[in-house]
């Protein structure tokens, strides 16, 4: 839904150069409580968390509001249509929120607005409680009347940068000016520089995924910076090139077995090289934002959606699988044990608190290292059927673990032994990974022949 807001700038200069143009000057106190009215923070990249950098600012408001125009970037506002009005007065008008709004100075917006909060009236106790723009935004709709009785209070100026198209009659021009958005956002962001992960989400190569993950665990995914989640989008990331390794993809782009555990980020790197091809995906309405139009790789990612669970399922079993197979998992020097009855001993091999998987939170008694998993994980690729460029499970993967998984380990054991029970050694060595494929394939084998 479109919204709009009337901007009254102070001092201003008005620029165009090439599709864009922009009003540089100062708007008071005032306006932007009607900016906070009405603006997000959706087509900011990062999205602003309450910290010290917040506090700072509000106190620099507090203590010397005469001053704070000259301490602060201030703020930076994208739309893409608008109208000059009289007496330096601008109506912007927000169409899409995903690219139109706040797209810079967030944890700015979200200080100021606290501070204008403050003035109103809230306690210490309850401006602390607000952490992120989503708690600002309901604590102002809930104070909304006590703001508006504000006026002398809000005697302060926030430097603003209104960029708008240089033709706003313009269909071109407009277009032109919506799709480079993103990447002024990108360069504006010198402080912290944008992450891959951040930018990806921003043109939409998430979007797909979080459709397809359990709702529980996309809600507790960082998908971008700052968004809260104890979930980094990198490790959902990470073991999409798992049933990505199965196709044939575009340029022959891959990421070796290893780098799912070493490298993270060059796995980010190369999917979001994946996702920009044209073979892959393709702008939305001529913007910076990607509609994924692959169907092989989209049957990737709904592999994918199952990869976390069994993450956890083997992080869960391998331990008395390991067992088992003959070897004692507790004894590995990089594995540490919960044991109720010890709790109390000052023995660094004993948790004080259960540990749980990283993805679904399930309880487990030992810690189970990355880099024993990882290269597990990948060998289920061998259960993946590809049957003319879509991927499909041959067998319920979970069900084949529980069923095959002591078996597994018998053979894993080995690597980890050749490692010298190093996590780390056996995660980067790709040995360990063409060592559990094999493995799986030769237990799915065993089923297919008994079957």
């Amino acid at each position: 839904m479109s919204k709009h807001v009337i901007l009254k700038f102070e001092q201003s200069a008005e620029q165009m150069r090439g599709p864009v143009g922009r009003v540089v000057g100062f708007i008071s106190g005032k306006a932007m409580v009607s900016l906070l009215d009405v603006a997000d923070l959706s087509a900011n990249p990062r999205s602003a968390k309450a910290g010290p950098v917040t506090t700072d600012i509000m106190d620099s408001l507090a203590e010397a509001p005469d001053l704070f125009a000259f301490k602060t970037k201030g703020i930076l506002i994208g739309a893409a249509r608008y109208r000059i009005l009289e007496r330096q007065r601008y109506e912007v008008h927000f169409d899409d929120p995903s690219v139109e709004g706040i797209l810079d100075g967030g944890h700015n917006c979200l200080a100021i607005g606290c501070y204008i909060l403050q003035l109103a009236g809230l306690t210490q106790r309850e401006i602390k409680a607000i952490k992120t723009w989503e708690d600002l935004k309901e604590a102002w709709a809930e104070n909304r009347e006590r703001i508006g009785a504000l006026d002398a209070e809000l005697d302060f100026a926030v430097p603003t940068e209104l960029l708008m198209p240089a033709d706003v009659e313009d269909v071109d021009t407009v277009e032109e000016f919506t799709t480079s958005l993103l990447d002024i956002c990108a360069a504006r962001n010198n402080n912290v520089q944008l992450t891959e992960e951040t930018k990806a989400d921003k043109k939409g190569f998430y979007d797909e995924i979080k459709l397809l993950l359990p709702e529980e665990l996309a809600n507790r995914v960082e998908w971008k910076t700052n968004d809260g989640g104890d979930i980094k989008v990198r490790d959902i990331i990470a073991l999409a090139w798992i049933p990505l390794s199965v196709l044939g993809l575009p340029d022959d782009l891959k990421v070796n077995p290893n780098q799912i555990y070493r490298n993270k980020a060059v796995c980010v790197e190369v999917f979001t090289t994946l996702m920009e091809h044209e073979e892959v995906s393709q702008p939305v309405d001529g913007g910076y934002a990607h509609q994924l139009t692959n169907d092989r790789v989209k049957s990737a990612f709904k592999v994918l959606a199952a990869l976390p669970k069994l993450y956890d399922q083997i992080y869960s079993d391998l331990p008395e699988a390991y067992n088992r197979a003959g070897g004692s998992f507790g004894r590995i020097s990089a594995v540490r044990i919960f044991d109720a009855s010890k709790v109390k001993e000052k023995n660094p091999k004993y948790l004080k608190k259960q540990p749980r998987t990283p993805f679904f939170g399930f309880p487990v008694n030992y810690t189970c290292p990355d880099g024993f998993i990882v290269p597990l994980l990948y060998g289920l690729r061998a259960l993946i059927k590809n049957e003319r460029g879509t991927l499909s499970w041959r067998v319920d993967p979970s069900l084949f673990l529980k069923q095959n998984l002591n078996e597994i380990a018998k053979s894993y054991k080995f690597a980890l032994e050749m490692a010298s029970f190093d996590p780390q050694k056996v995660g980067k060595n790709i040995s360990a990974y063409d060592f559990a494929e094999a493995a799986v394939k030769a237990q799915l084998a065993k089923g297919q022949l008994a079957a």
